[in-house]
């Protein structure tokens, strides 16, 4: 049986990161569409000592061309150094910039993990499902999940897997948000997490409700939650207080709505986190 590696443990430690310990840790992400635009991104990044890097695959024009794919994620590594690399791509279905089969998806994110270029990847762990559709219940039996299930089993033998669900049009209820949660838990993701869109103060509470109760049944592994928008900024530098490990900053374009600027997000995360 393969040995797990380090960041199977309570907390989840890649390179020179700890996720679940202390301040939430800033993620900034890419969205350019070439290769030279990327690394131009990502040497403009690694100046601001963020601690994780998301490359957003969904948005760069060669993404269907896996060789490519990998010669890239190998340059910004070179690039990023300590600097944690995690590589997304996002559905249209759940608010990125291109559809994919499945099949691709995981032809795709299988291949870059065995190249050893990523330290993280991202998996939505939904595919199976409608996301709209409003549901408190949720079952890794389900024949649906089997493909996503197989897909973070094969993936975690060589990274760490984050396994998301965003929903862009509304907040699902605090019930609903905490199976979803355990559900991705229960499928094996190393990190579960979890992008709401809220109407009112109510949803943003219910968020951070859901993911206080969500960590007491998960034990210690990490988690990842917001709420997007304006209104659910206070989620992405509340984390300390309600059990987000990783929060979603910005350096020129953002990859999703209400994503504060790193320095702005550096500074209130610090104050937040000194101890009296």
């Amino acid at each position: 049986m393969q040995e797990k590696k380090a960041w199977r443990r309570i907390m989840i430690k890649i390179k020179d990161s700890i996720i679940g310990e202390g301040i939430p840790k800033i993620c900034v992400p890419i969205v350019e569409k070439t290769q030279e635009a990327i690394l131009d991104q990502a040497q403009e990044i690694v100046s601001e000592s963020v601690d994780i890097v998301e490359w957003r695959l969904d948005f760069y024009d060669d993404v269907h061309d896996i060789d490519c794919v990998i010669q890239t994620a190998d340059l910004l590594q070179s690039i990023l150094g300590k600097t944690v690399l995690l590589l997304t791509f996002r559905t249209k279905k759940e608010g990125g910039q291109k559809d994919i089969s499945l099949e691709e998806y995981k032809r795709l994110l299988l291949a870059v993990a065995k190249s050893g270029k990523t330290d993280m990847i991202d998996v939505e762990a939904f595919r199976g499902y409608d996301v709209s559709e409003q549901k408190e219940t949720f079952s890794v039996d389900d024949t649906e999940n089997e493909a996503i299930r197989s897909l973070i089993n094969e993936l975690s033998g060589n990274v760490c897997v984050i396994g998301s669900y965003h929903d862009f049009e509304k907040t699902p209820t605090k019930e609903e948000m905490i199976q979803r949660l355990l559900f991705i838990d229960q499928m094996g993701a190393d990190i579960p997490k979890m992008a709401v869109m809220p109407h009112n103060g109510q949803n943003v509470l219910d968020l951070m409700q859901a993911t206080l109760l969500a960590k007491e049944k998960t034990g210690t592994k990490p988690l990842i939650t917001m709420a997007m928008g304006d209104l659910g900024k206070i989620t992405r530098i509340a984390g300390i207080s309600f059990g987000s490990a990783v929060t979603f900053g910005c350096l020129g374009k953002a990859s999703a709505p209400g994503q504060i600027e790193v320095e702005n997000l550096r500074k209130t995360l610090s104050l937040l986190g000194k101890e009296e």
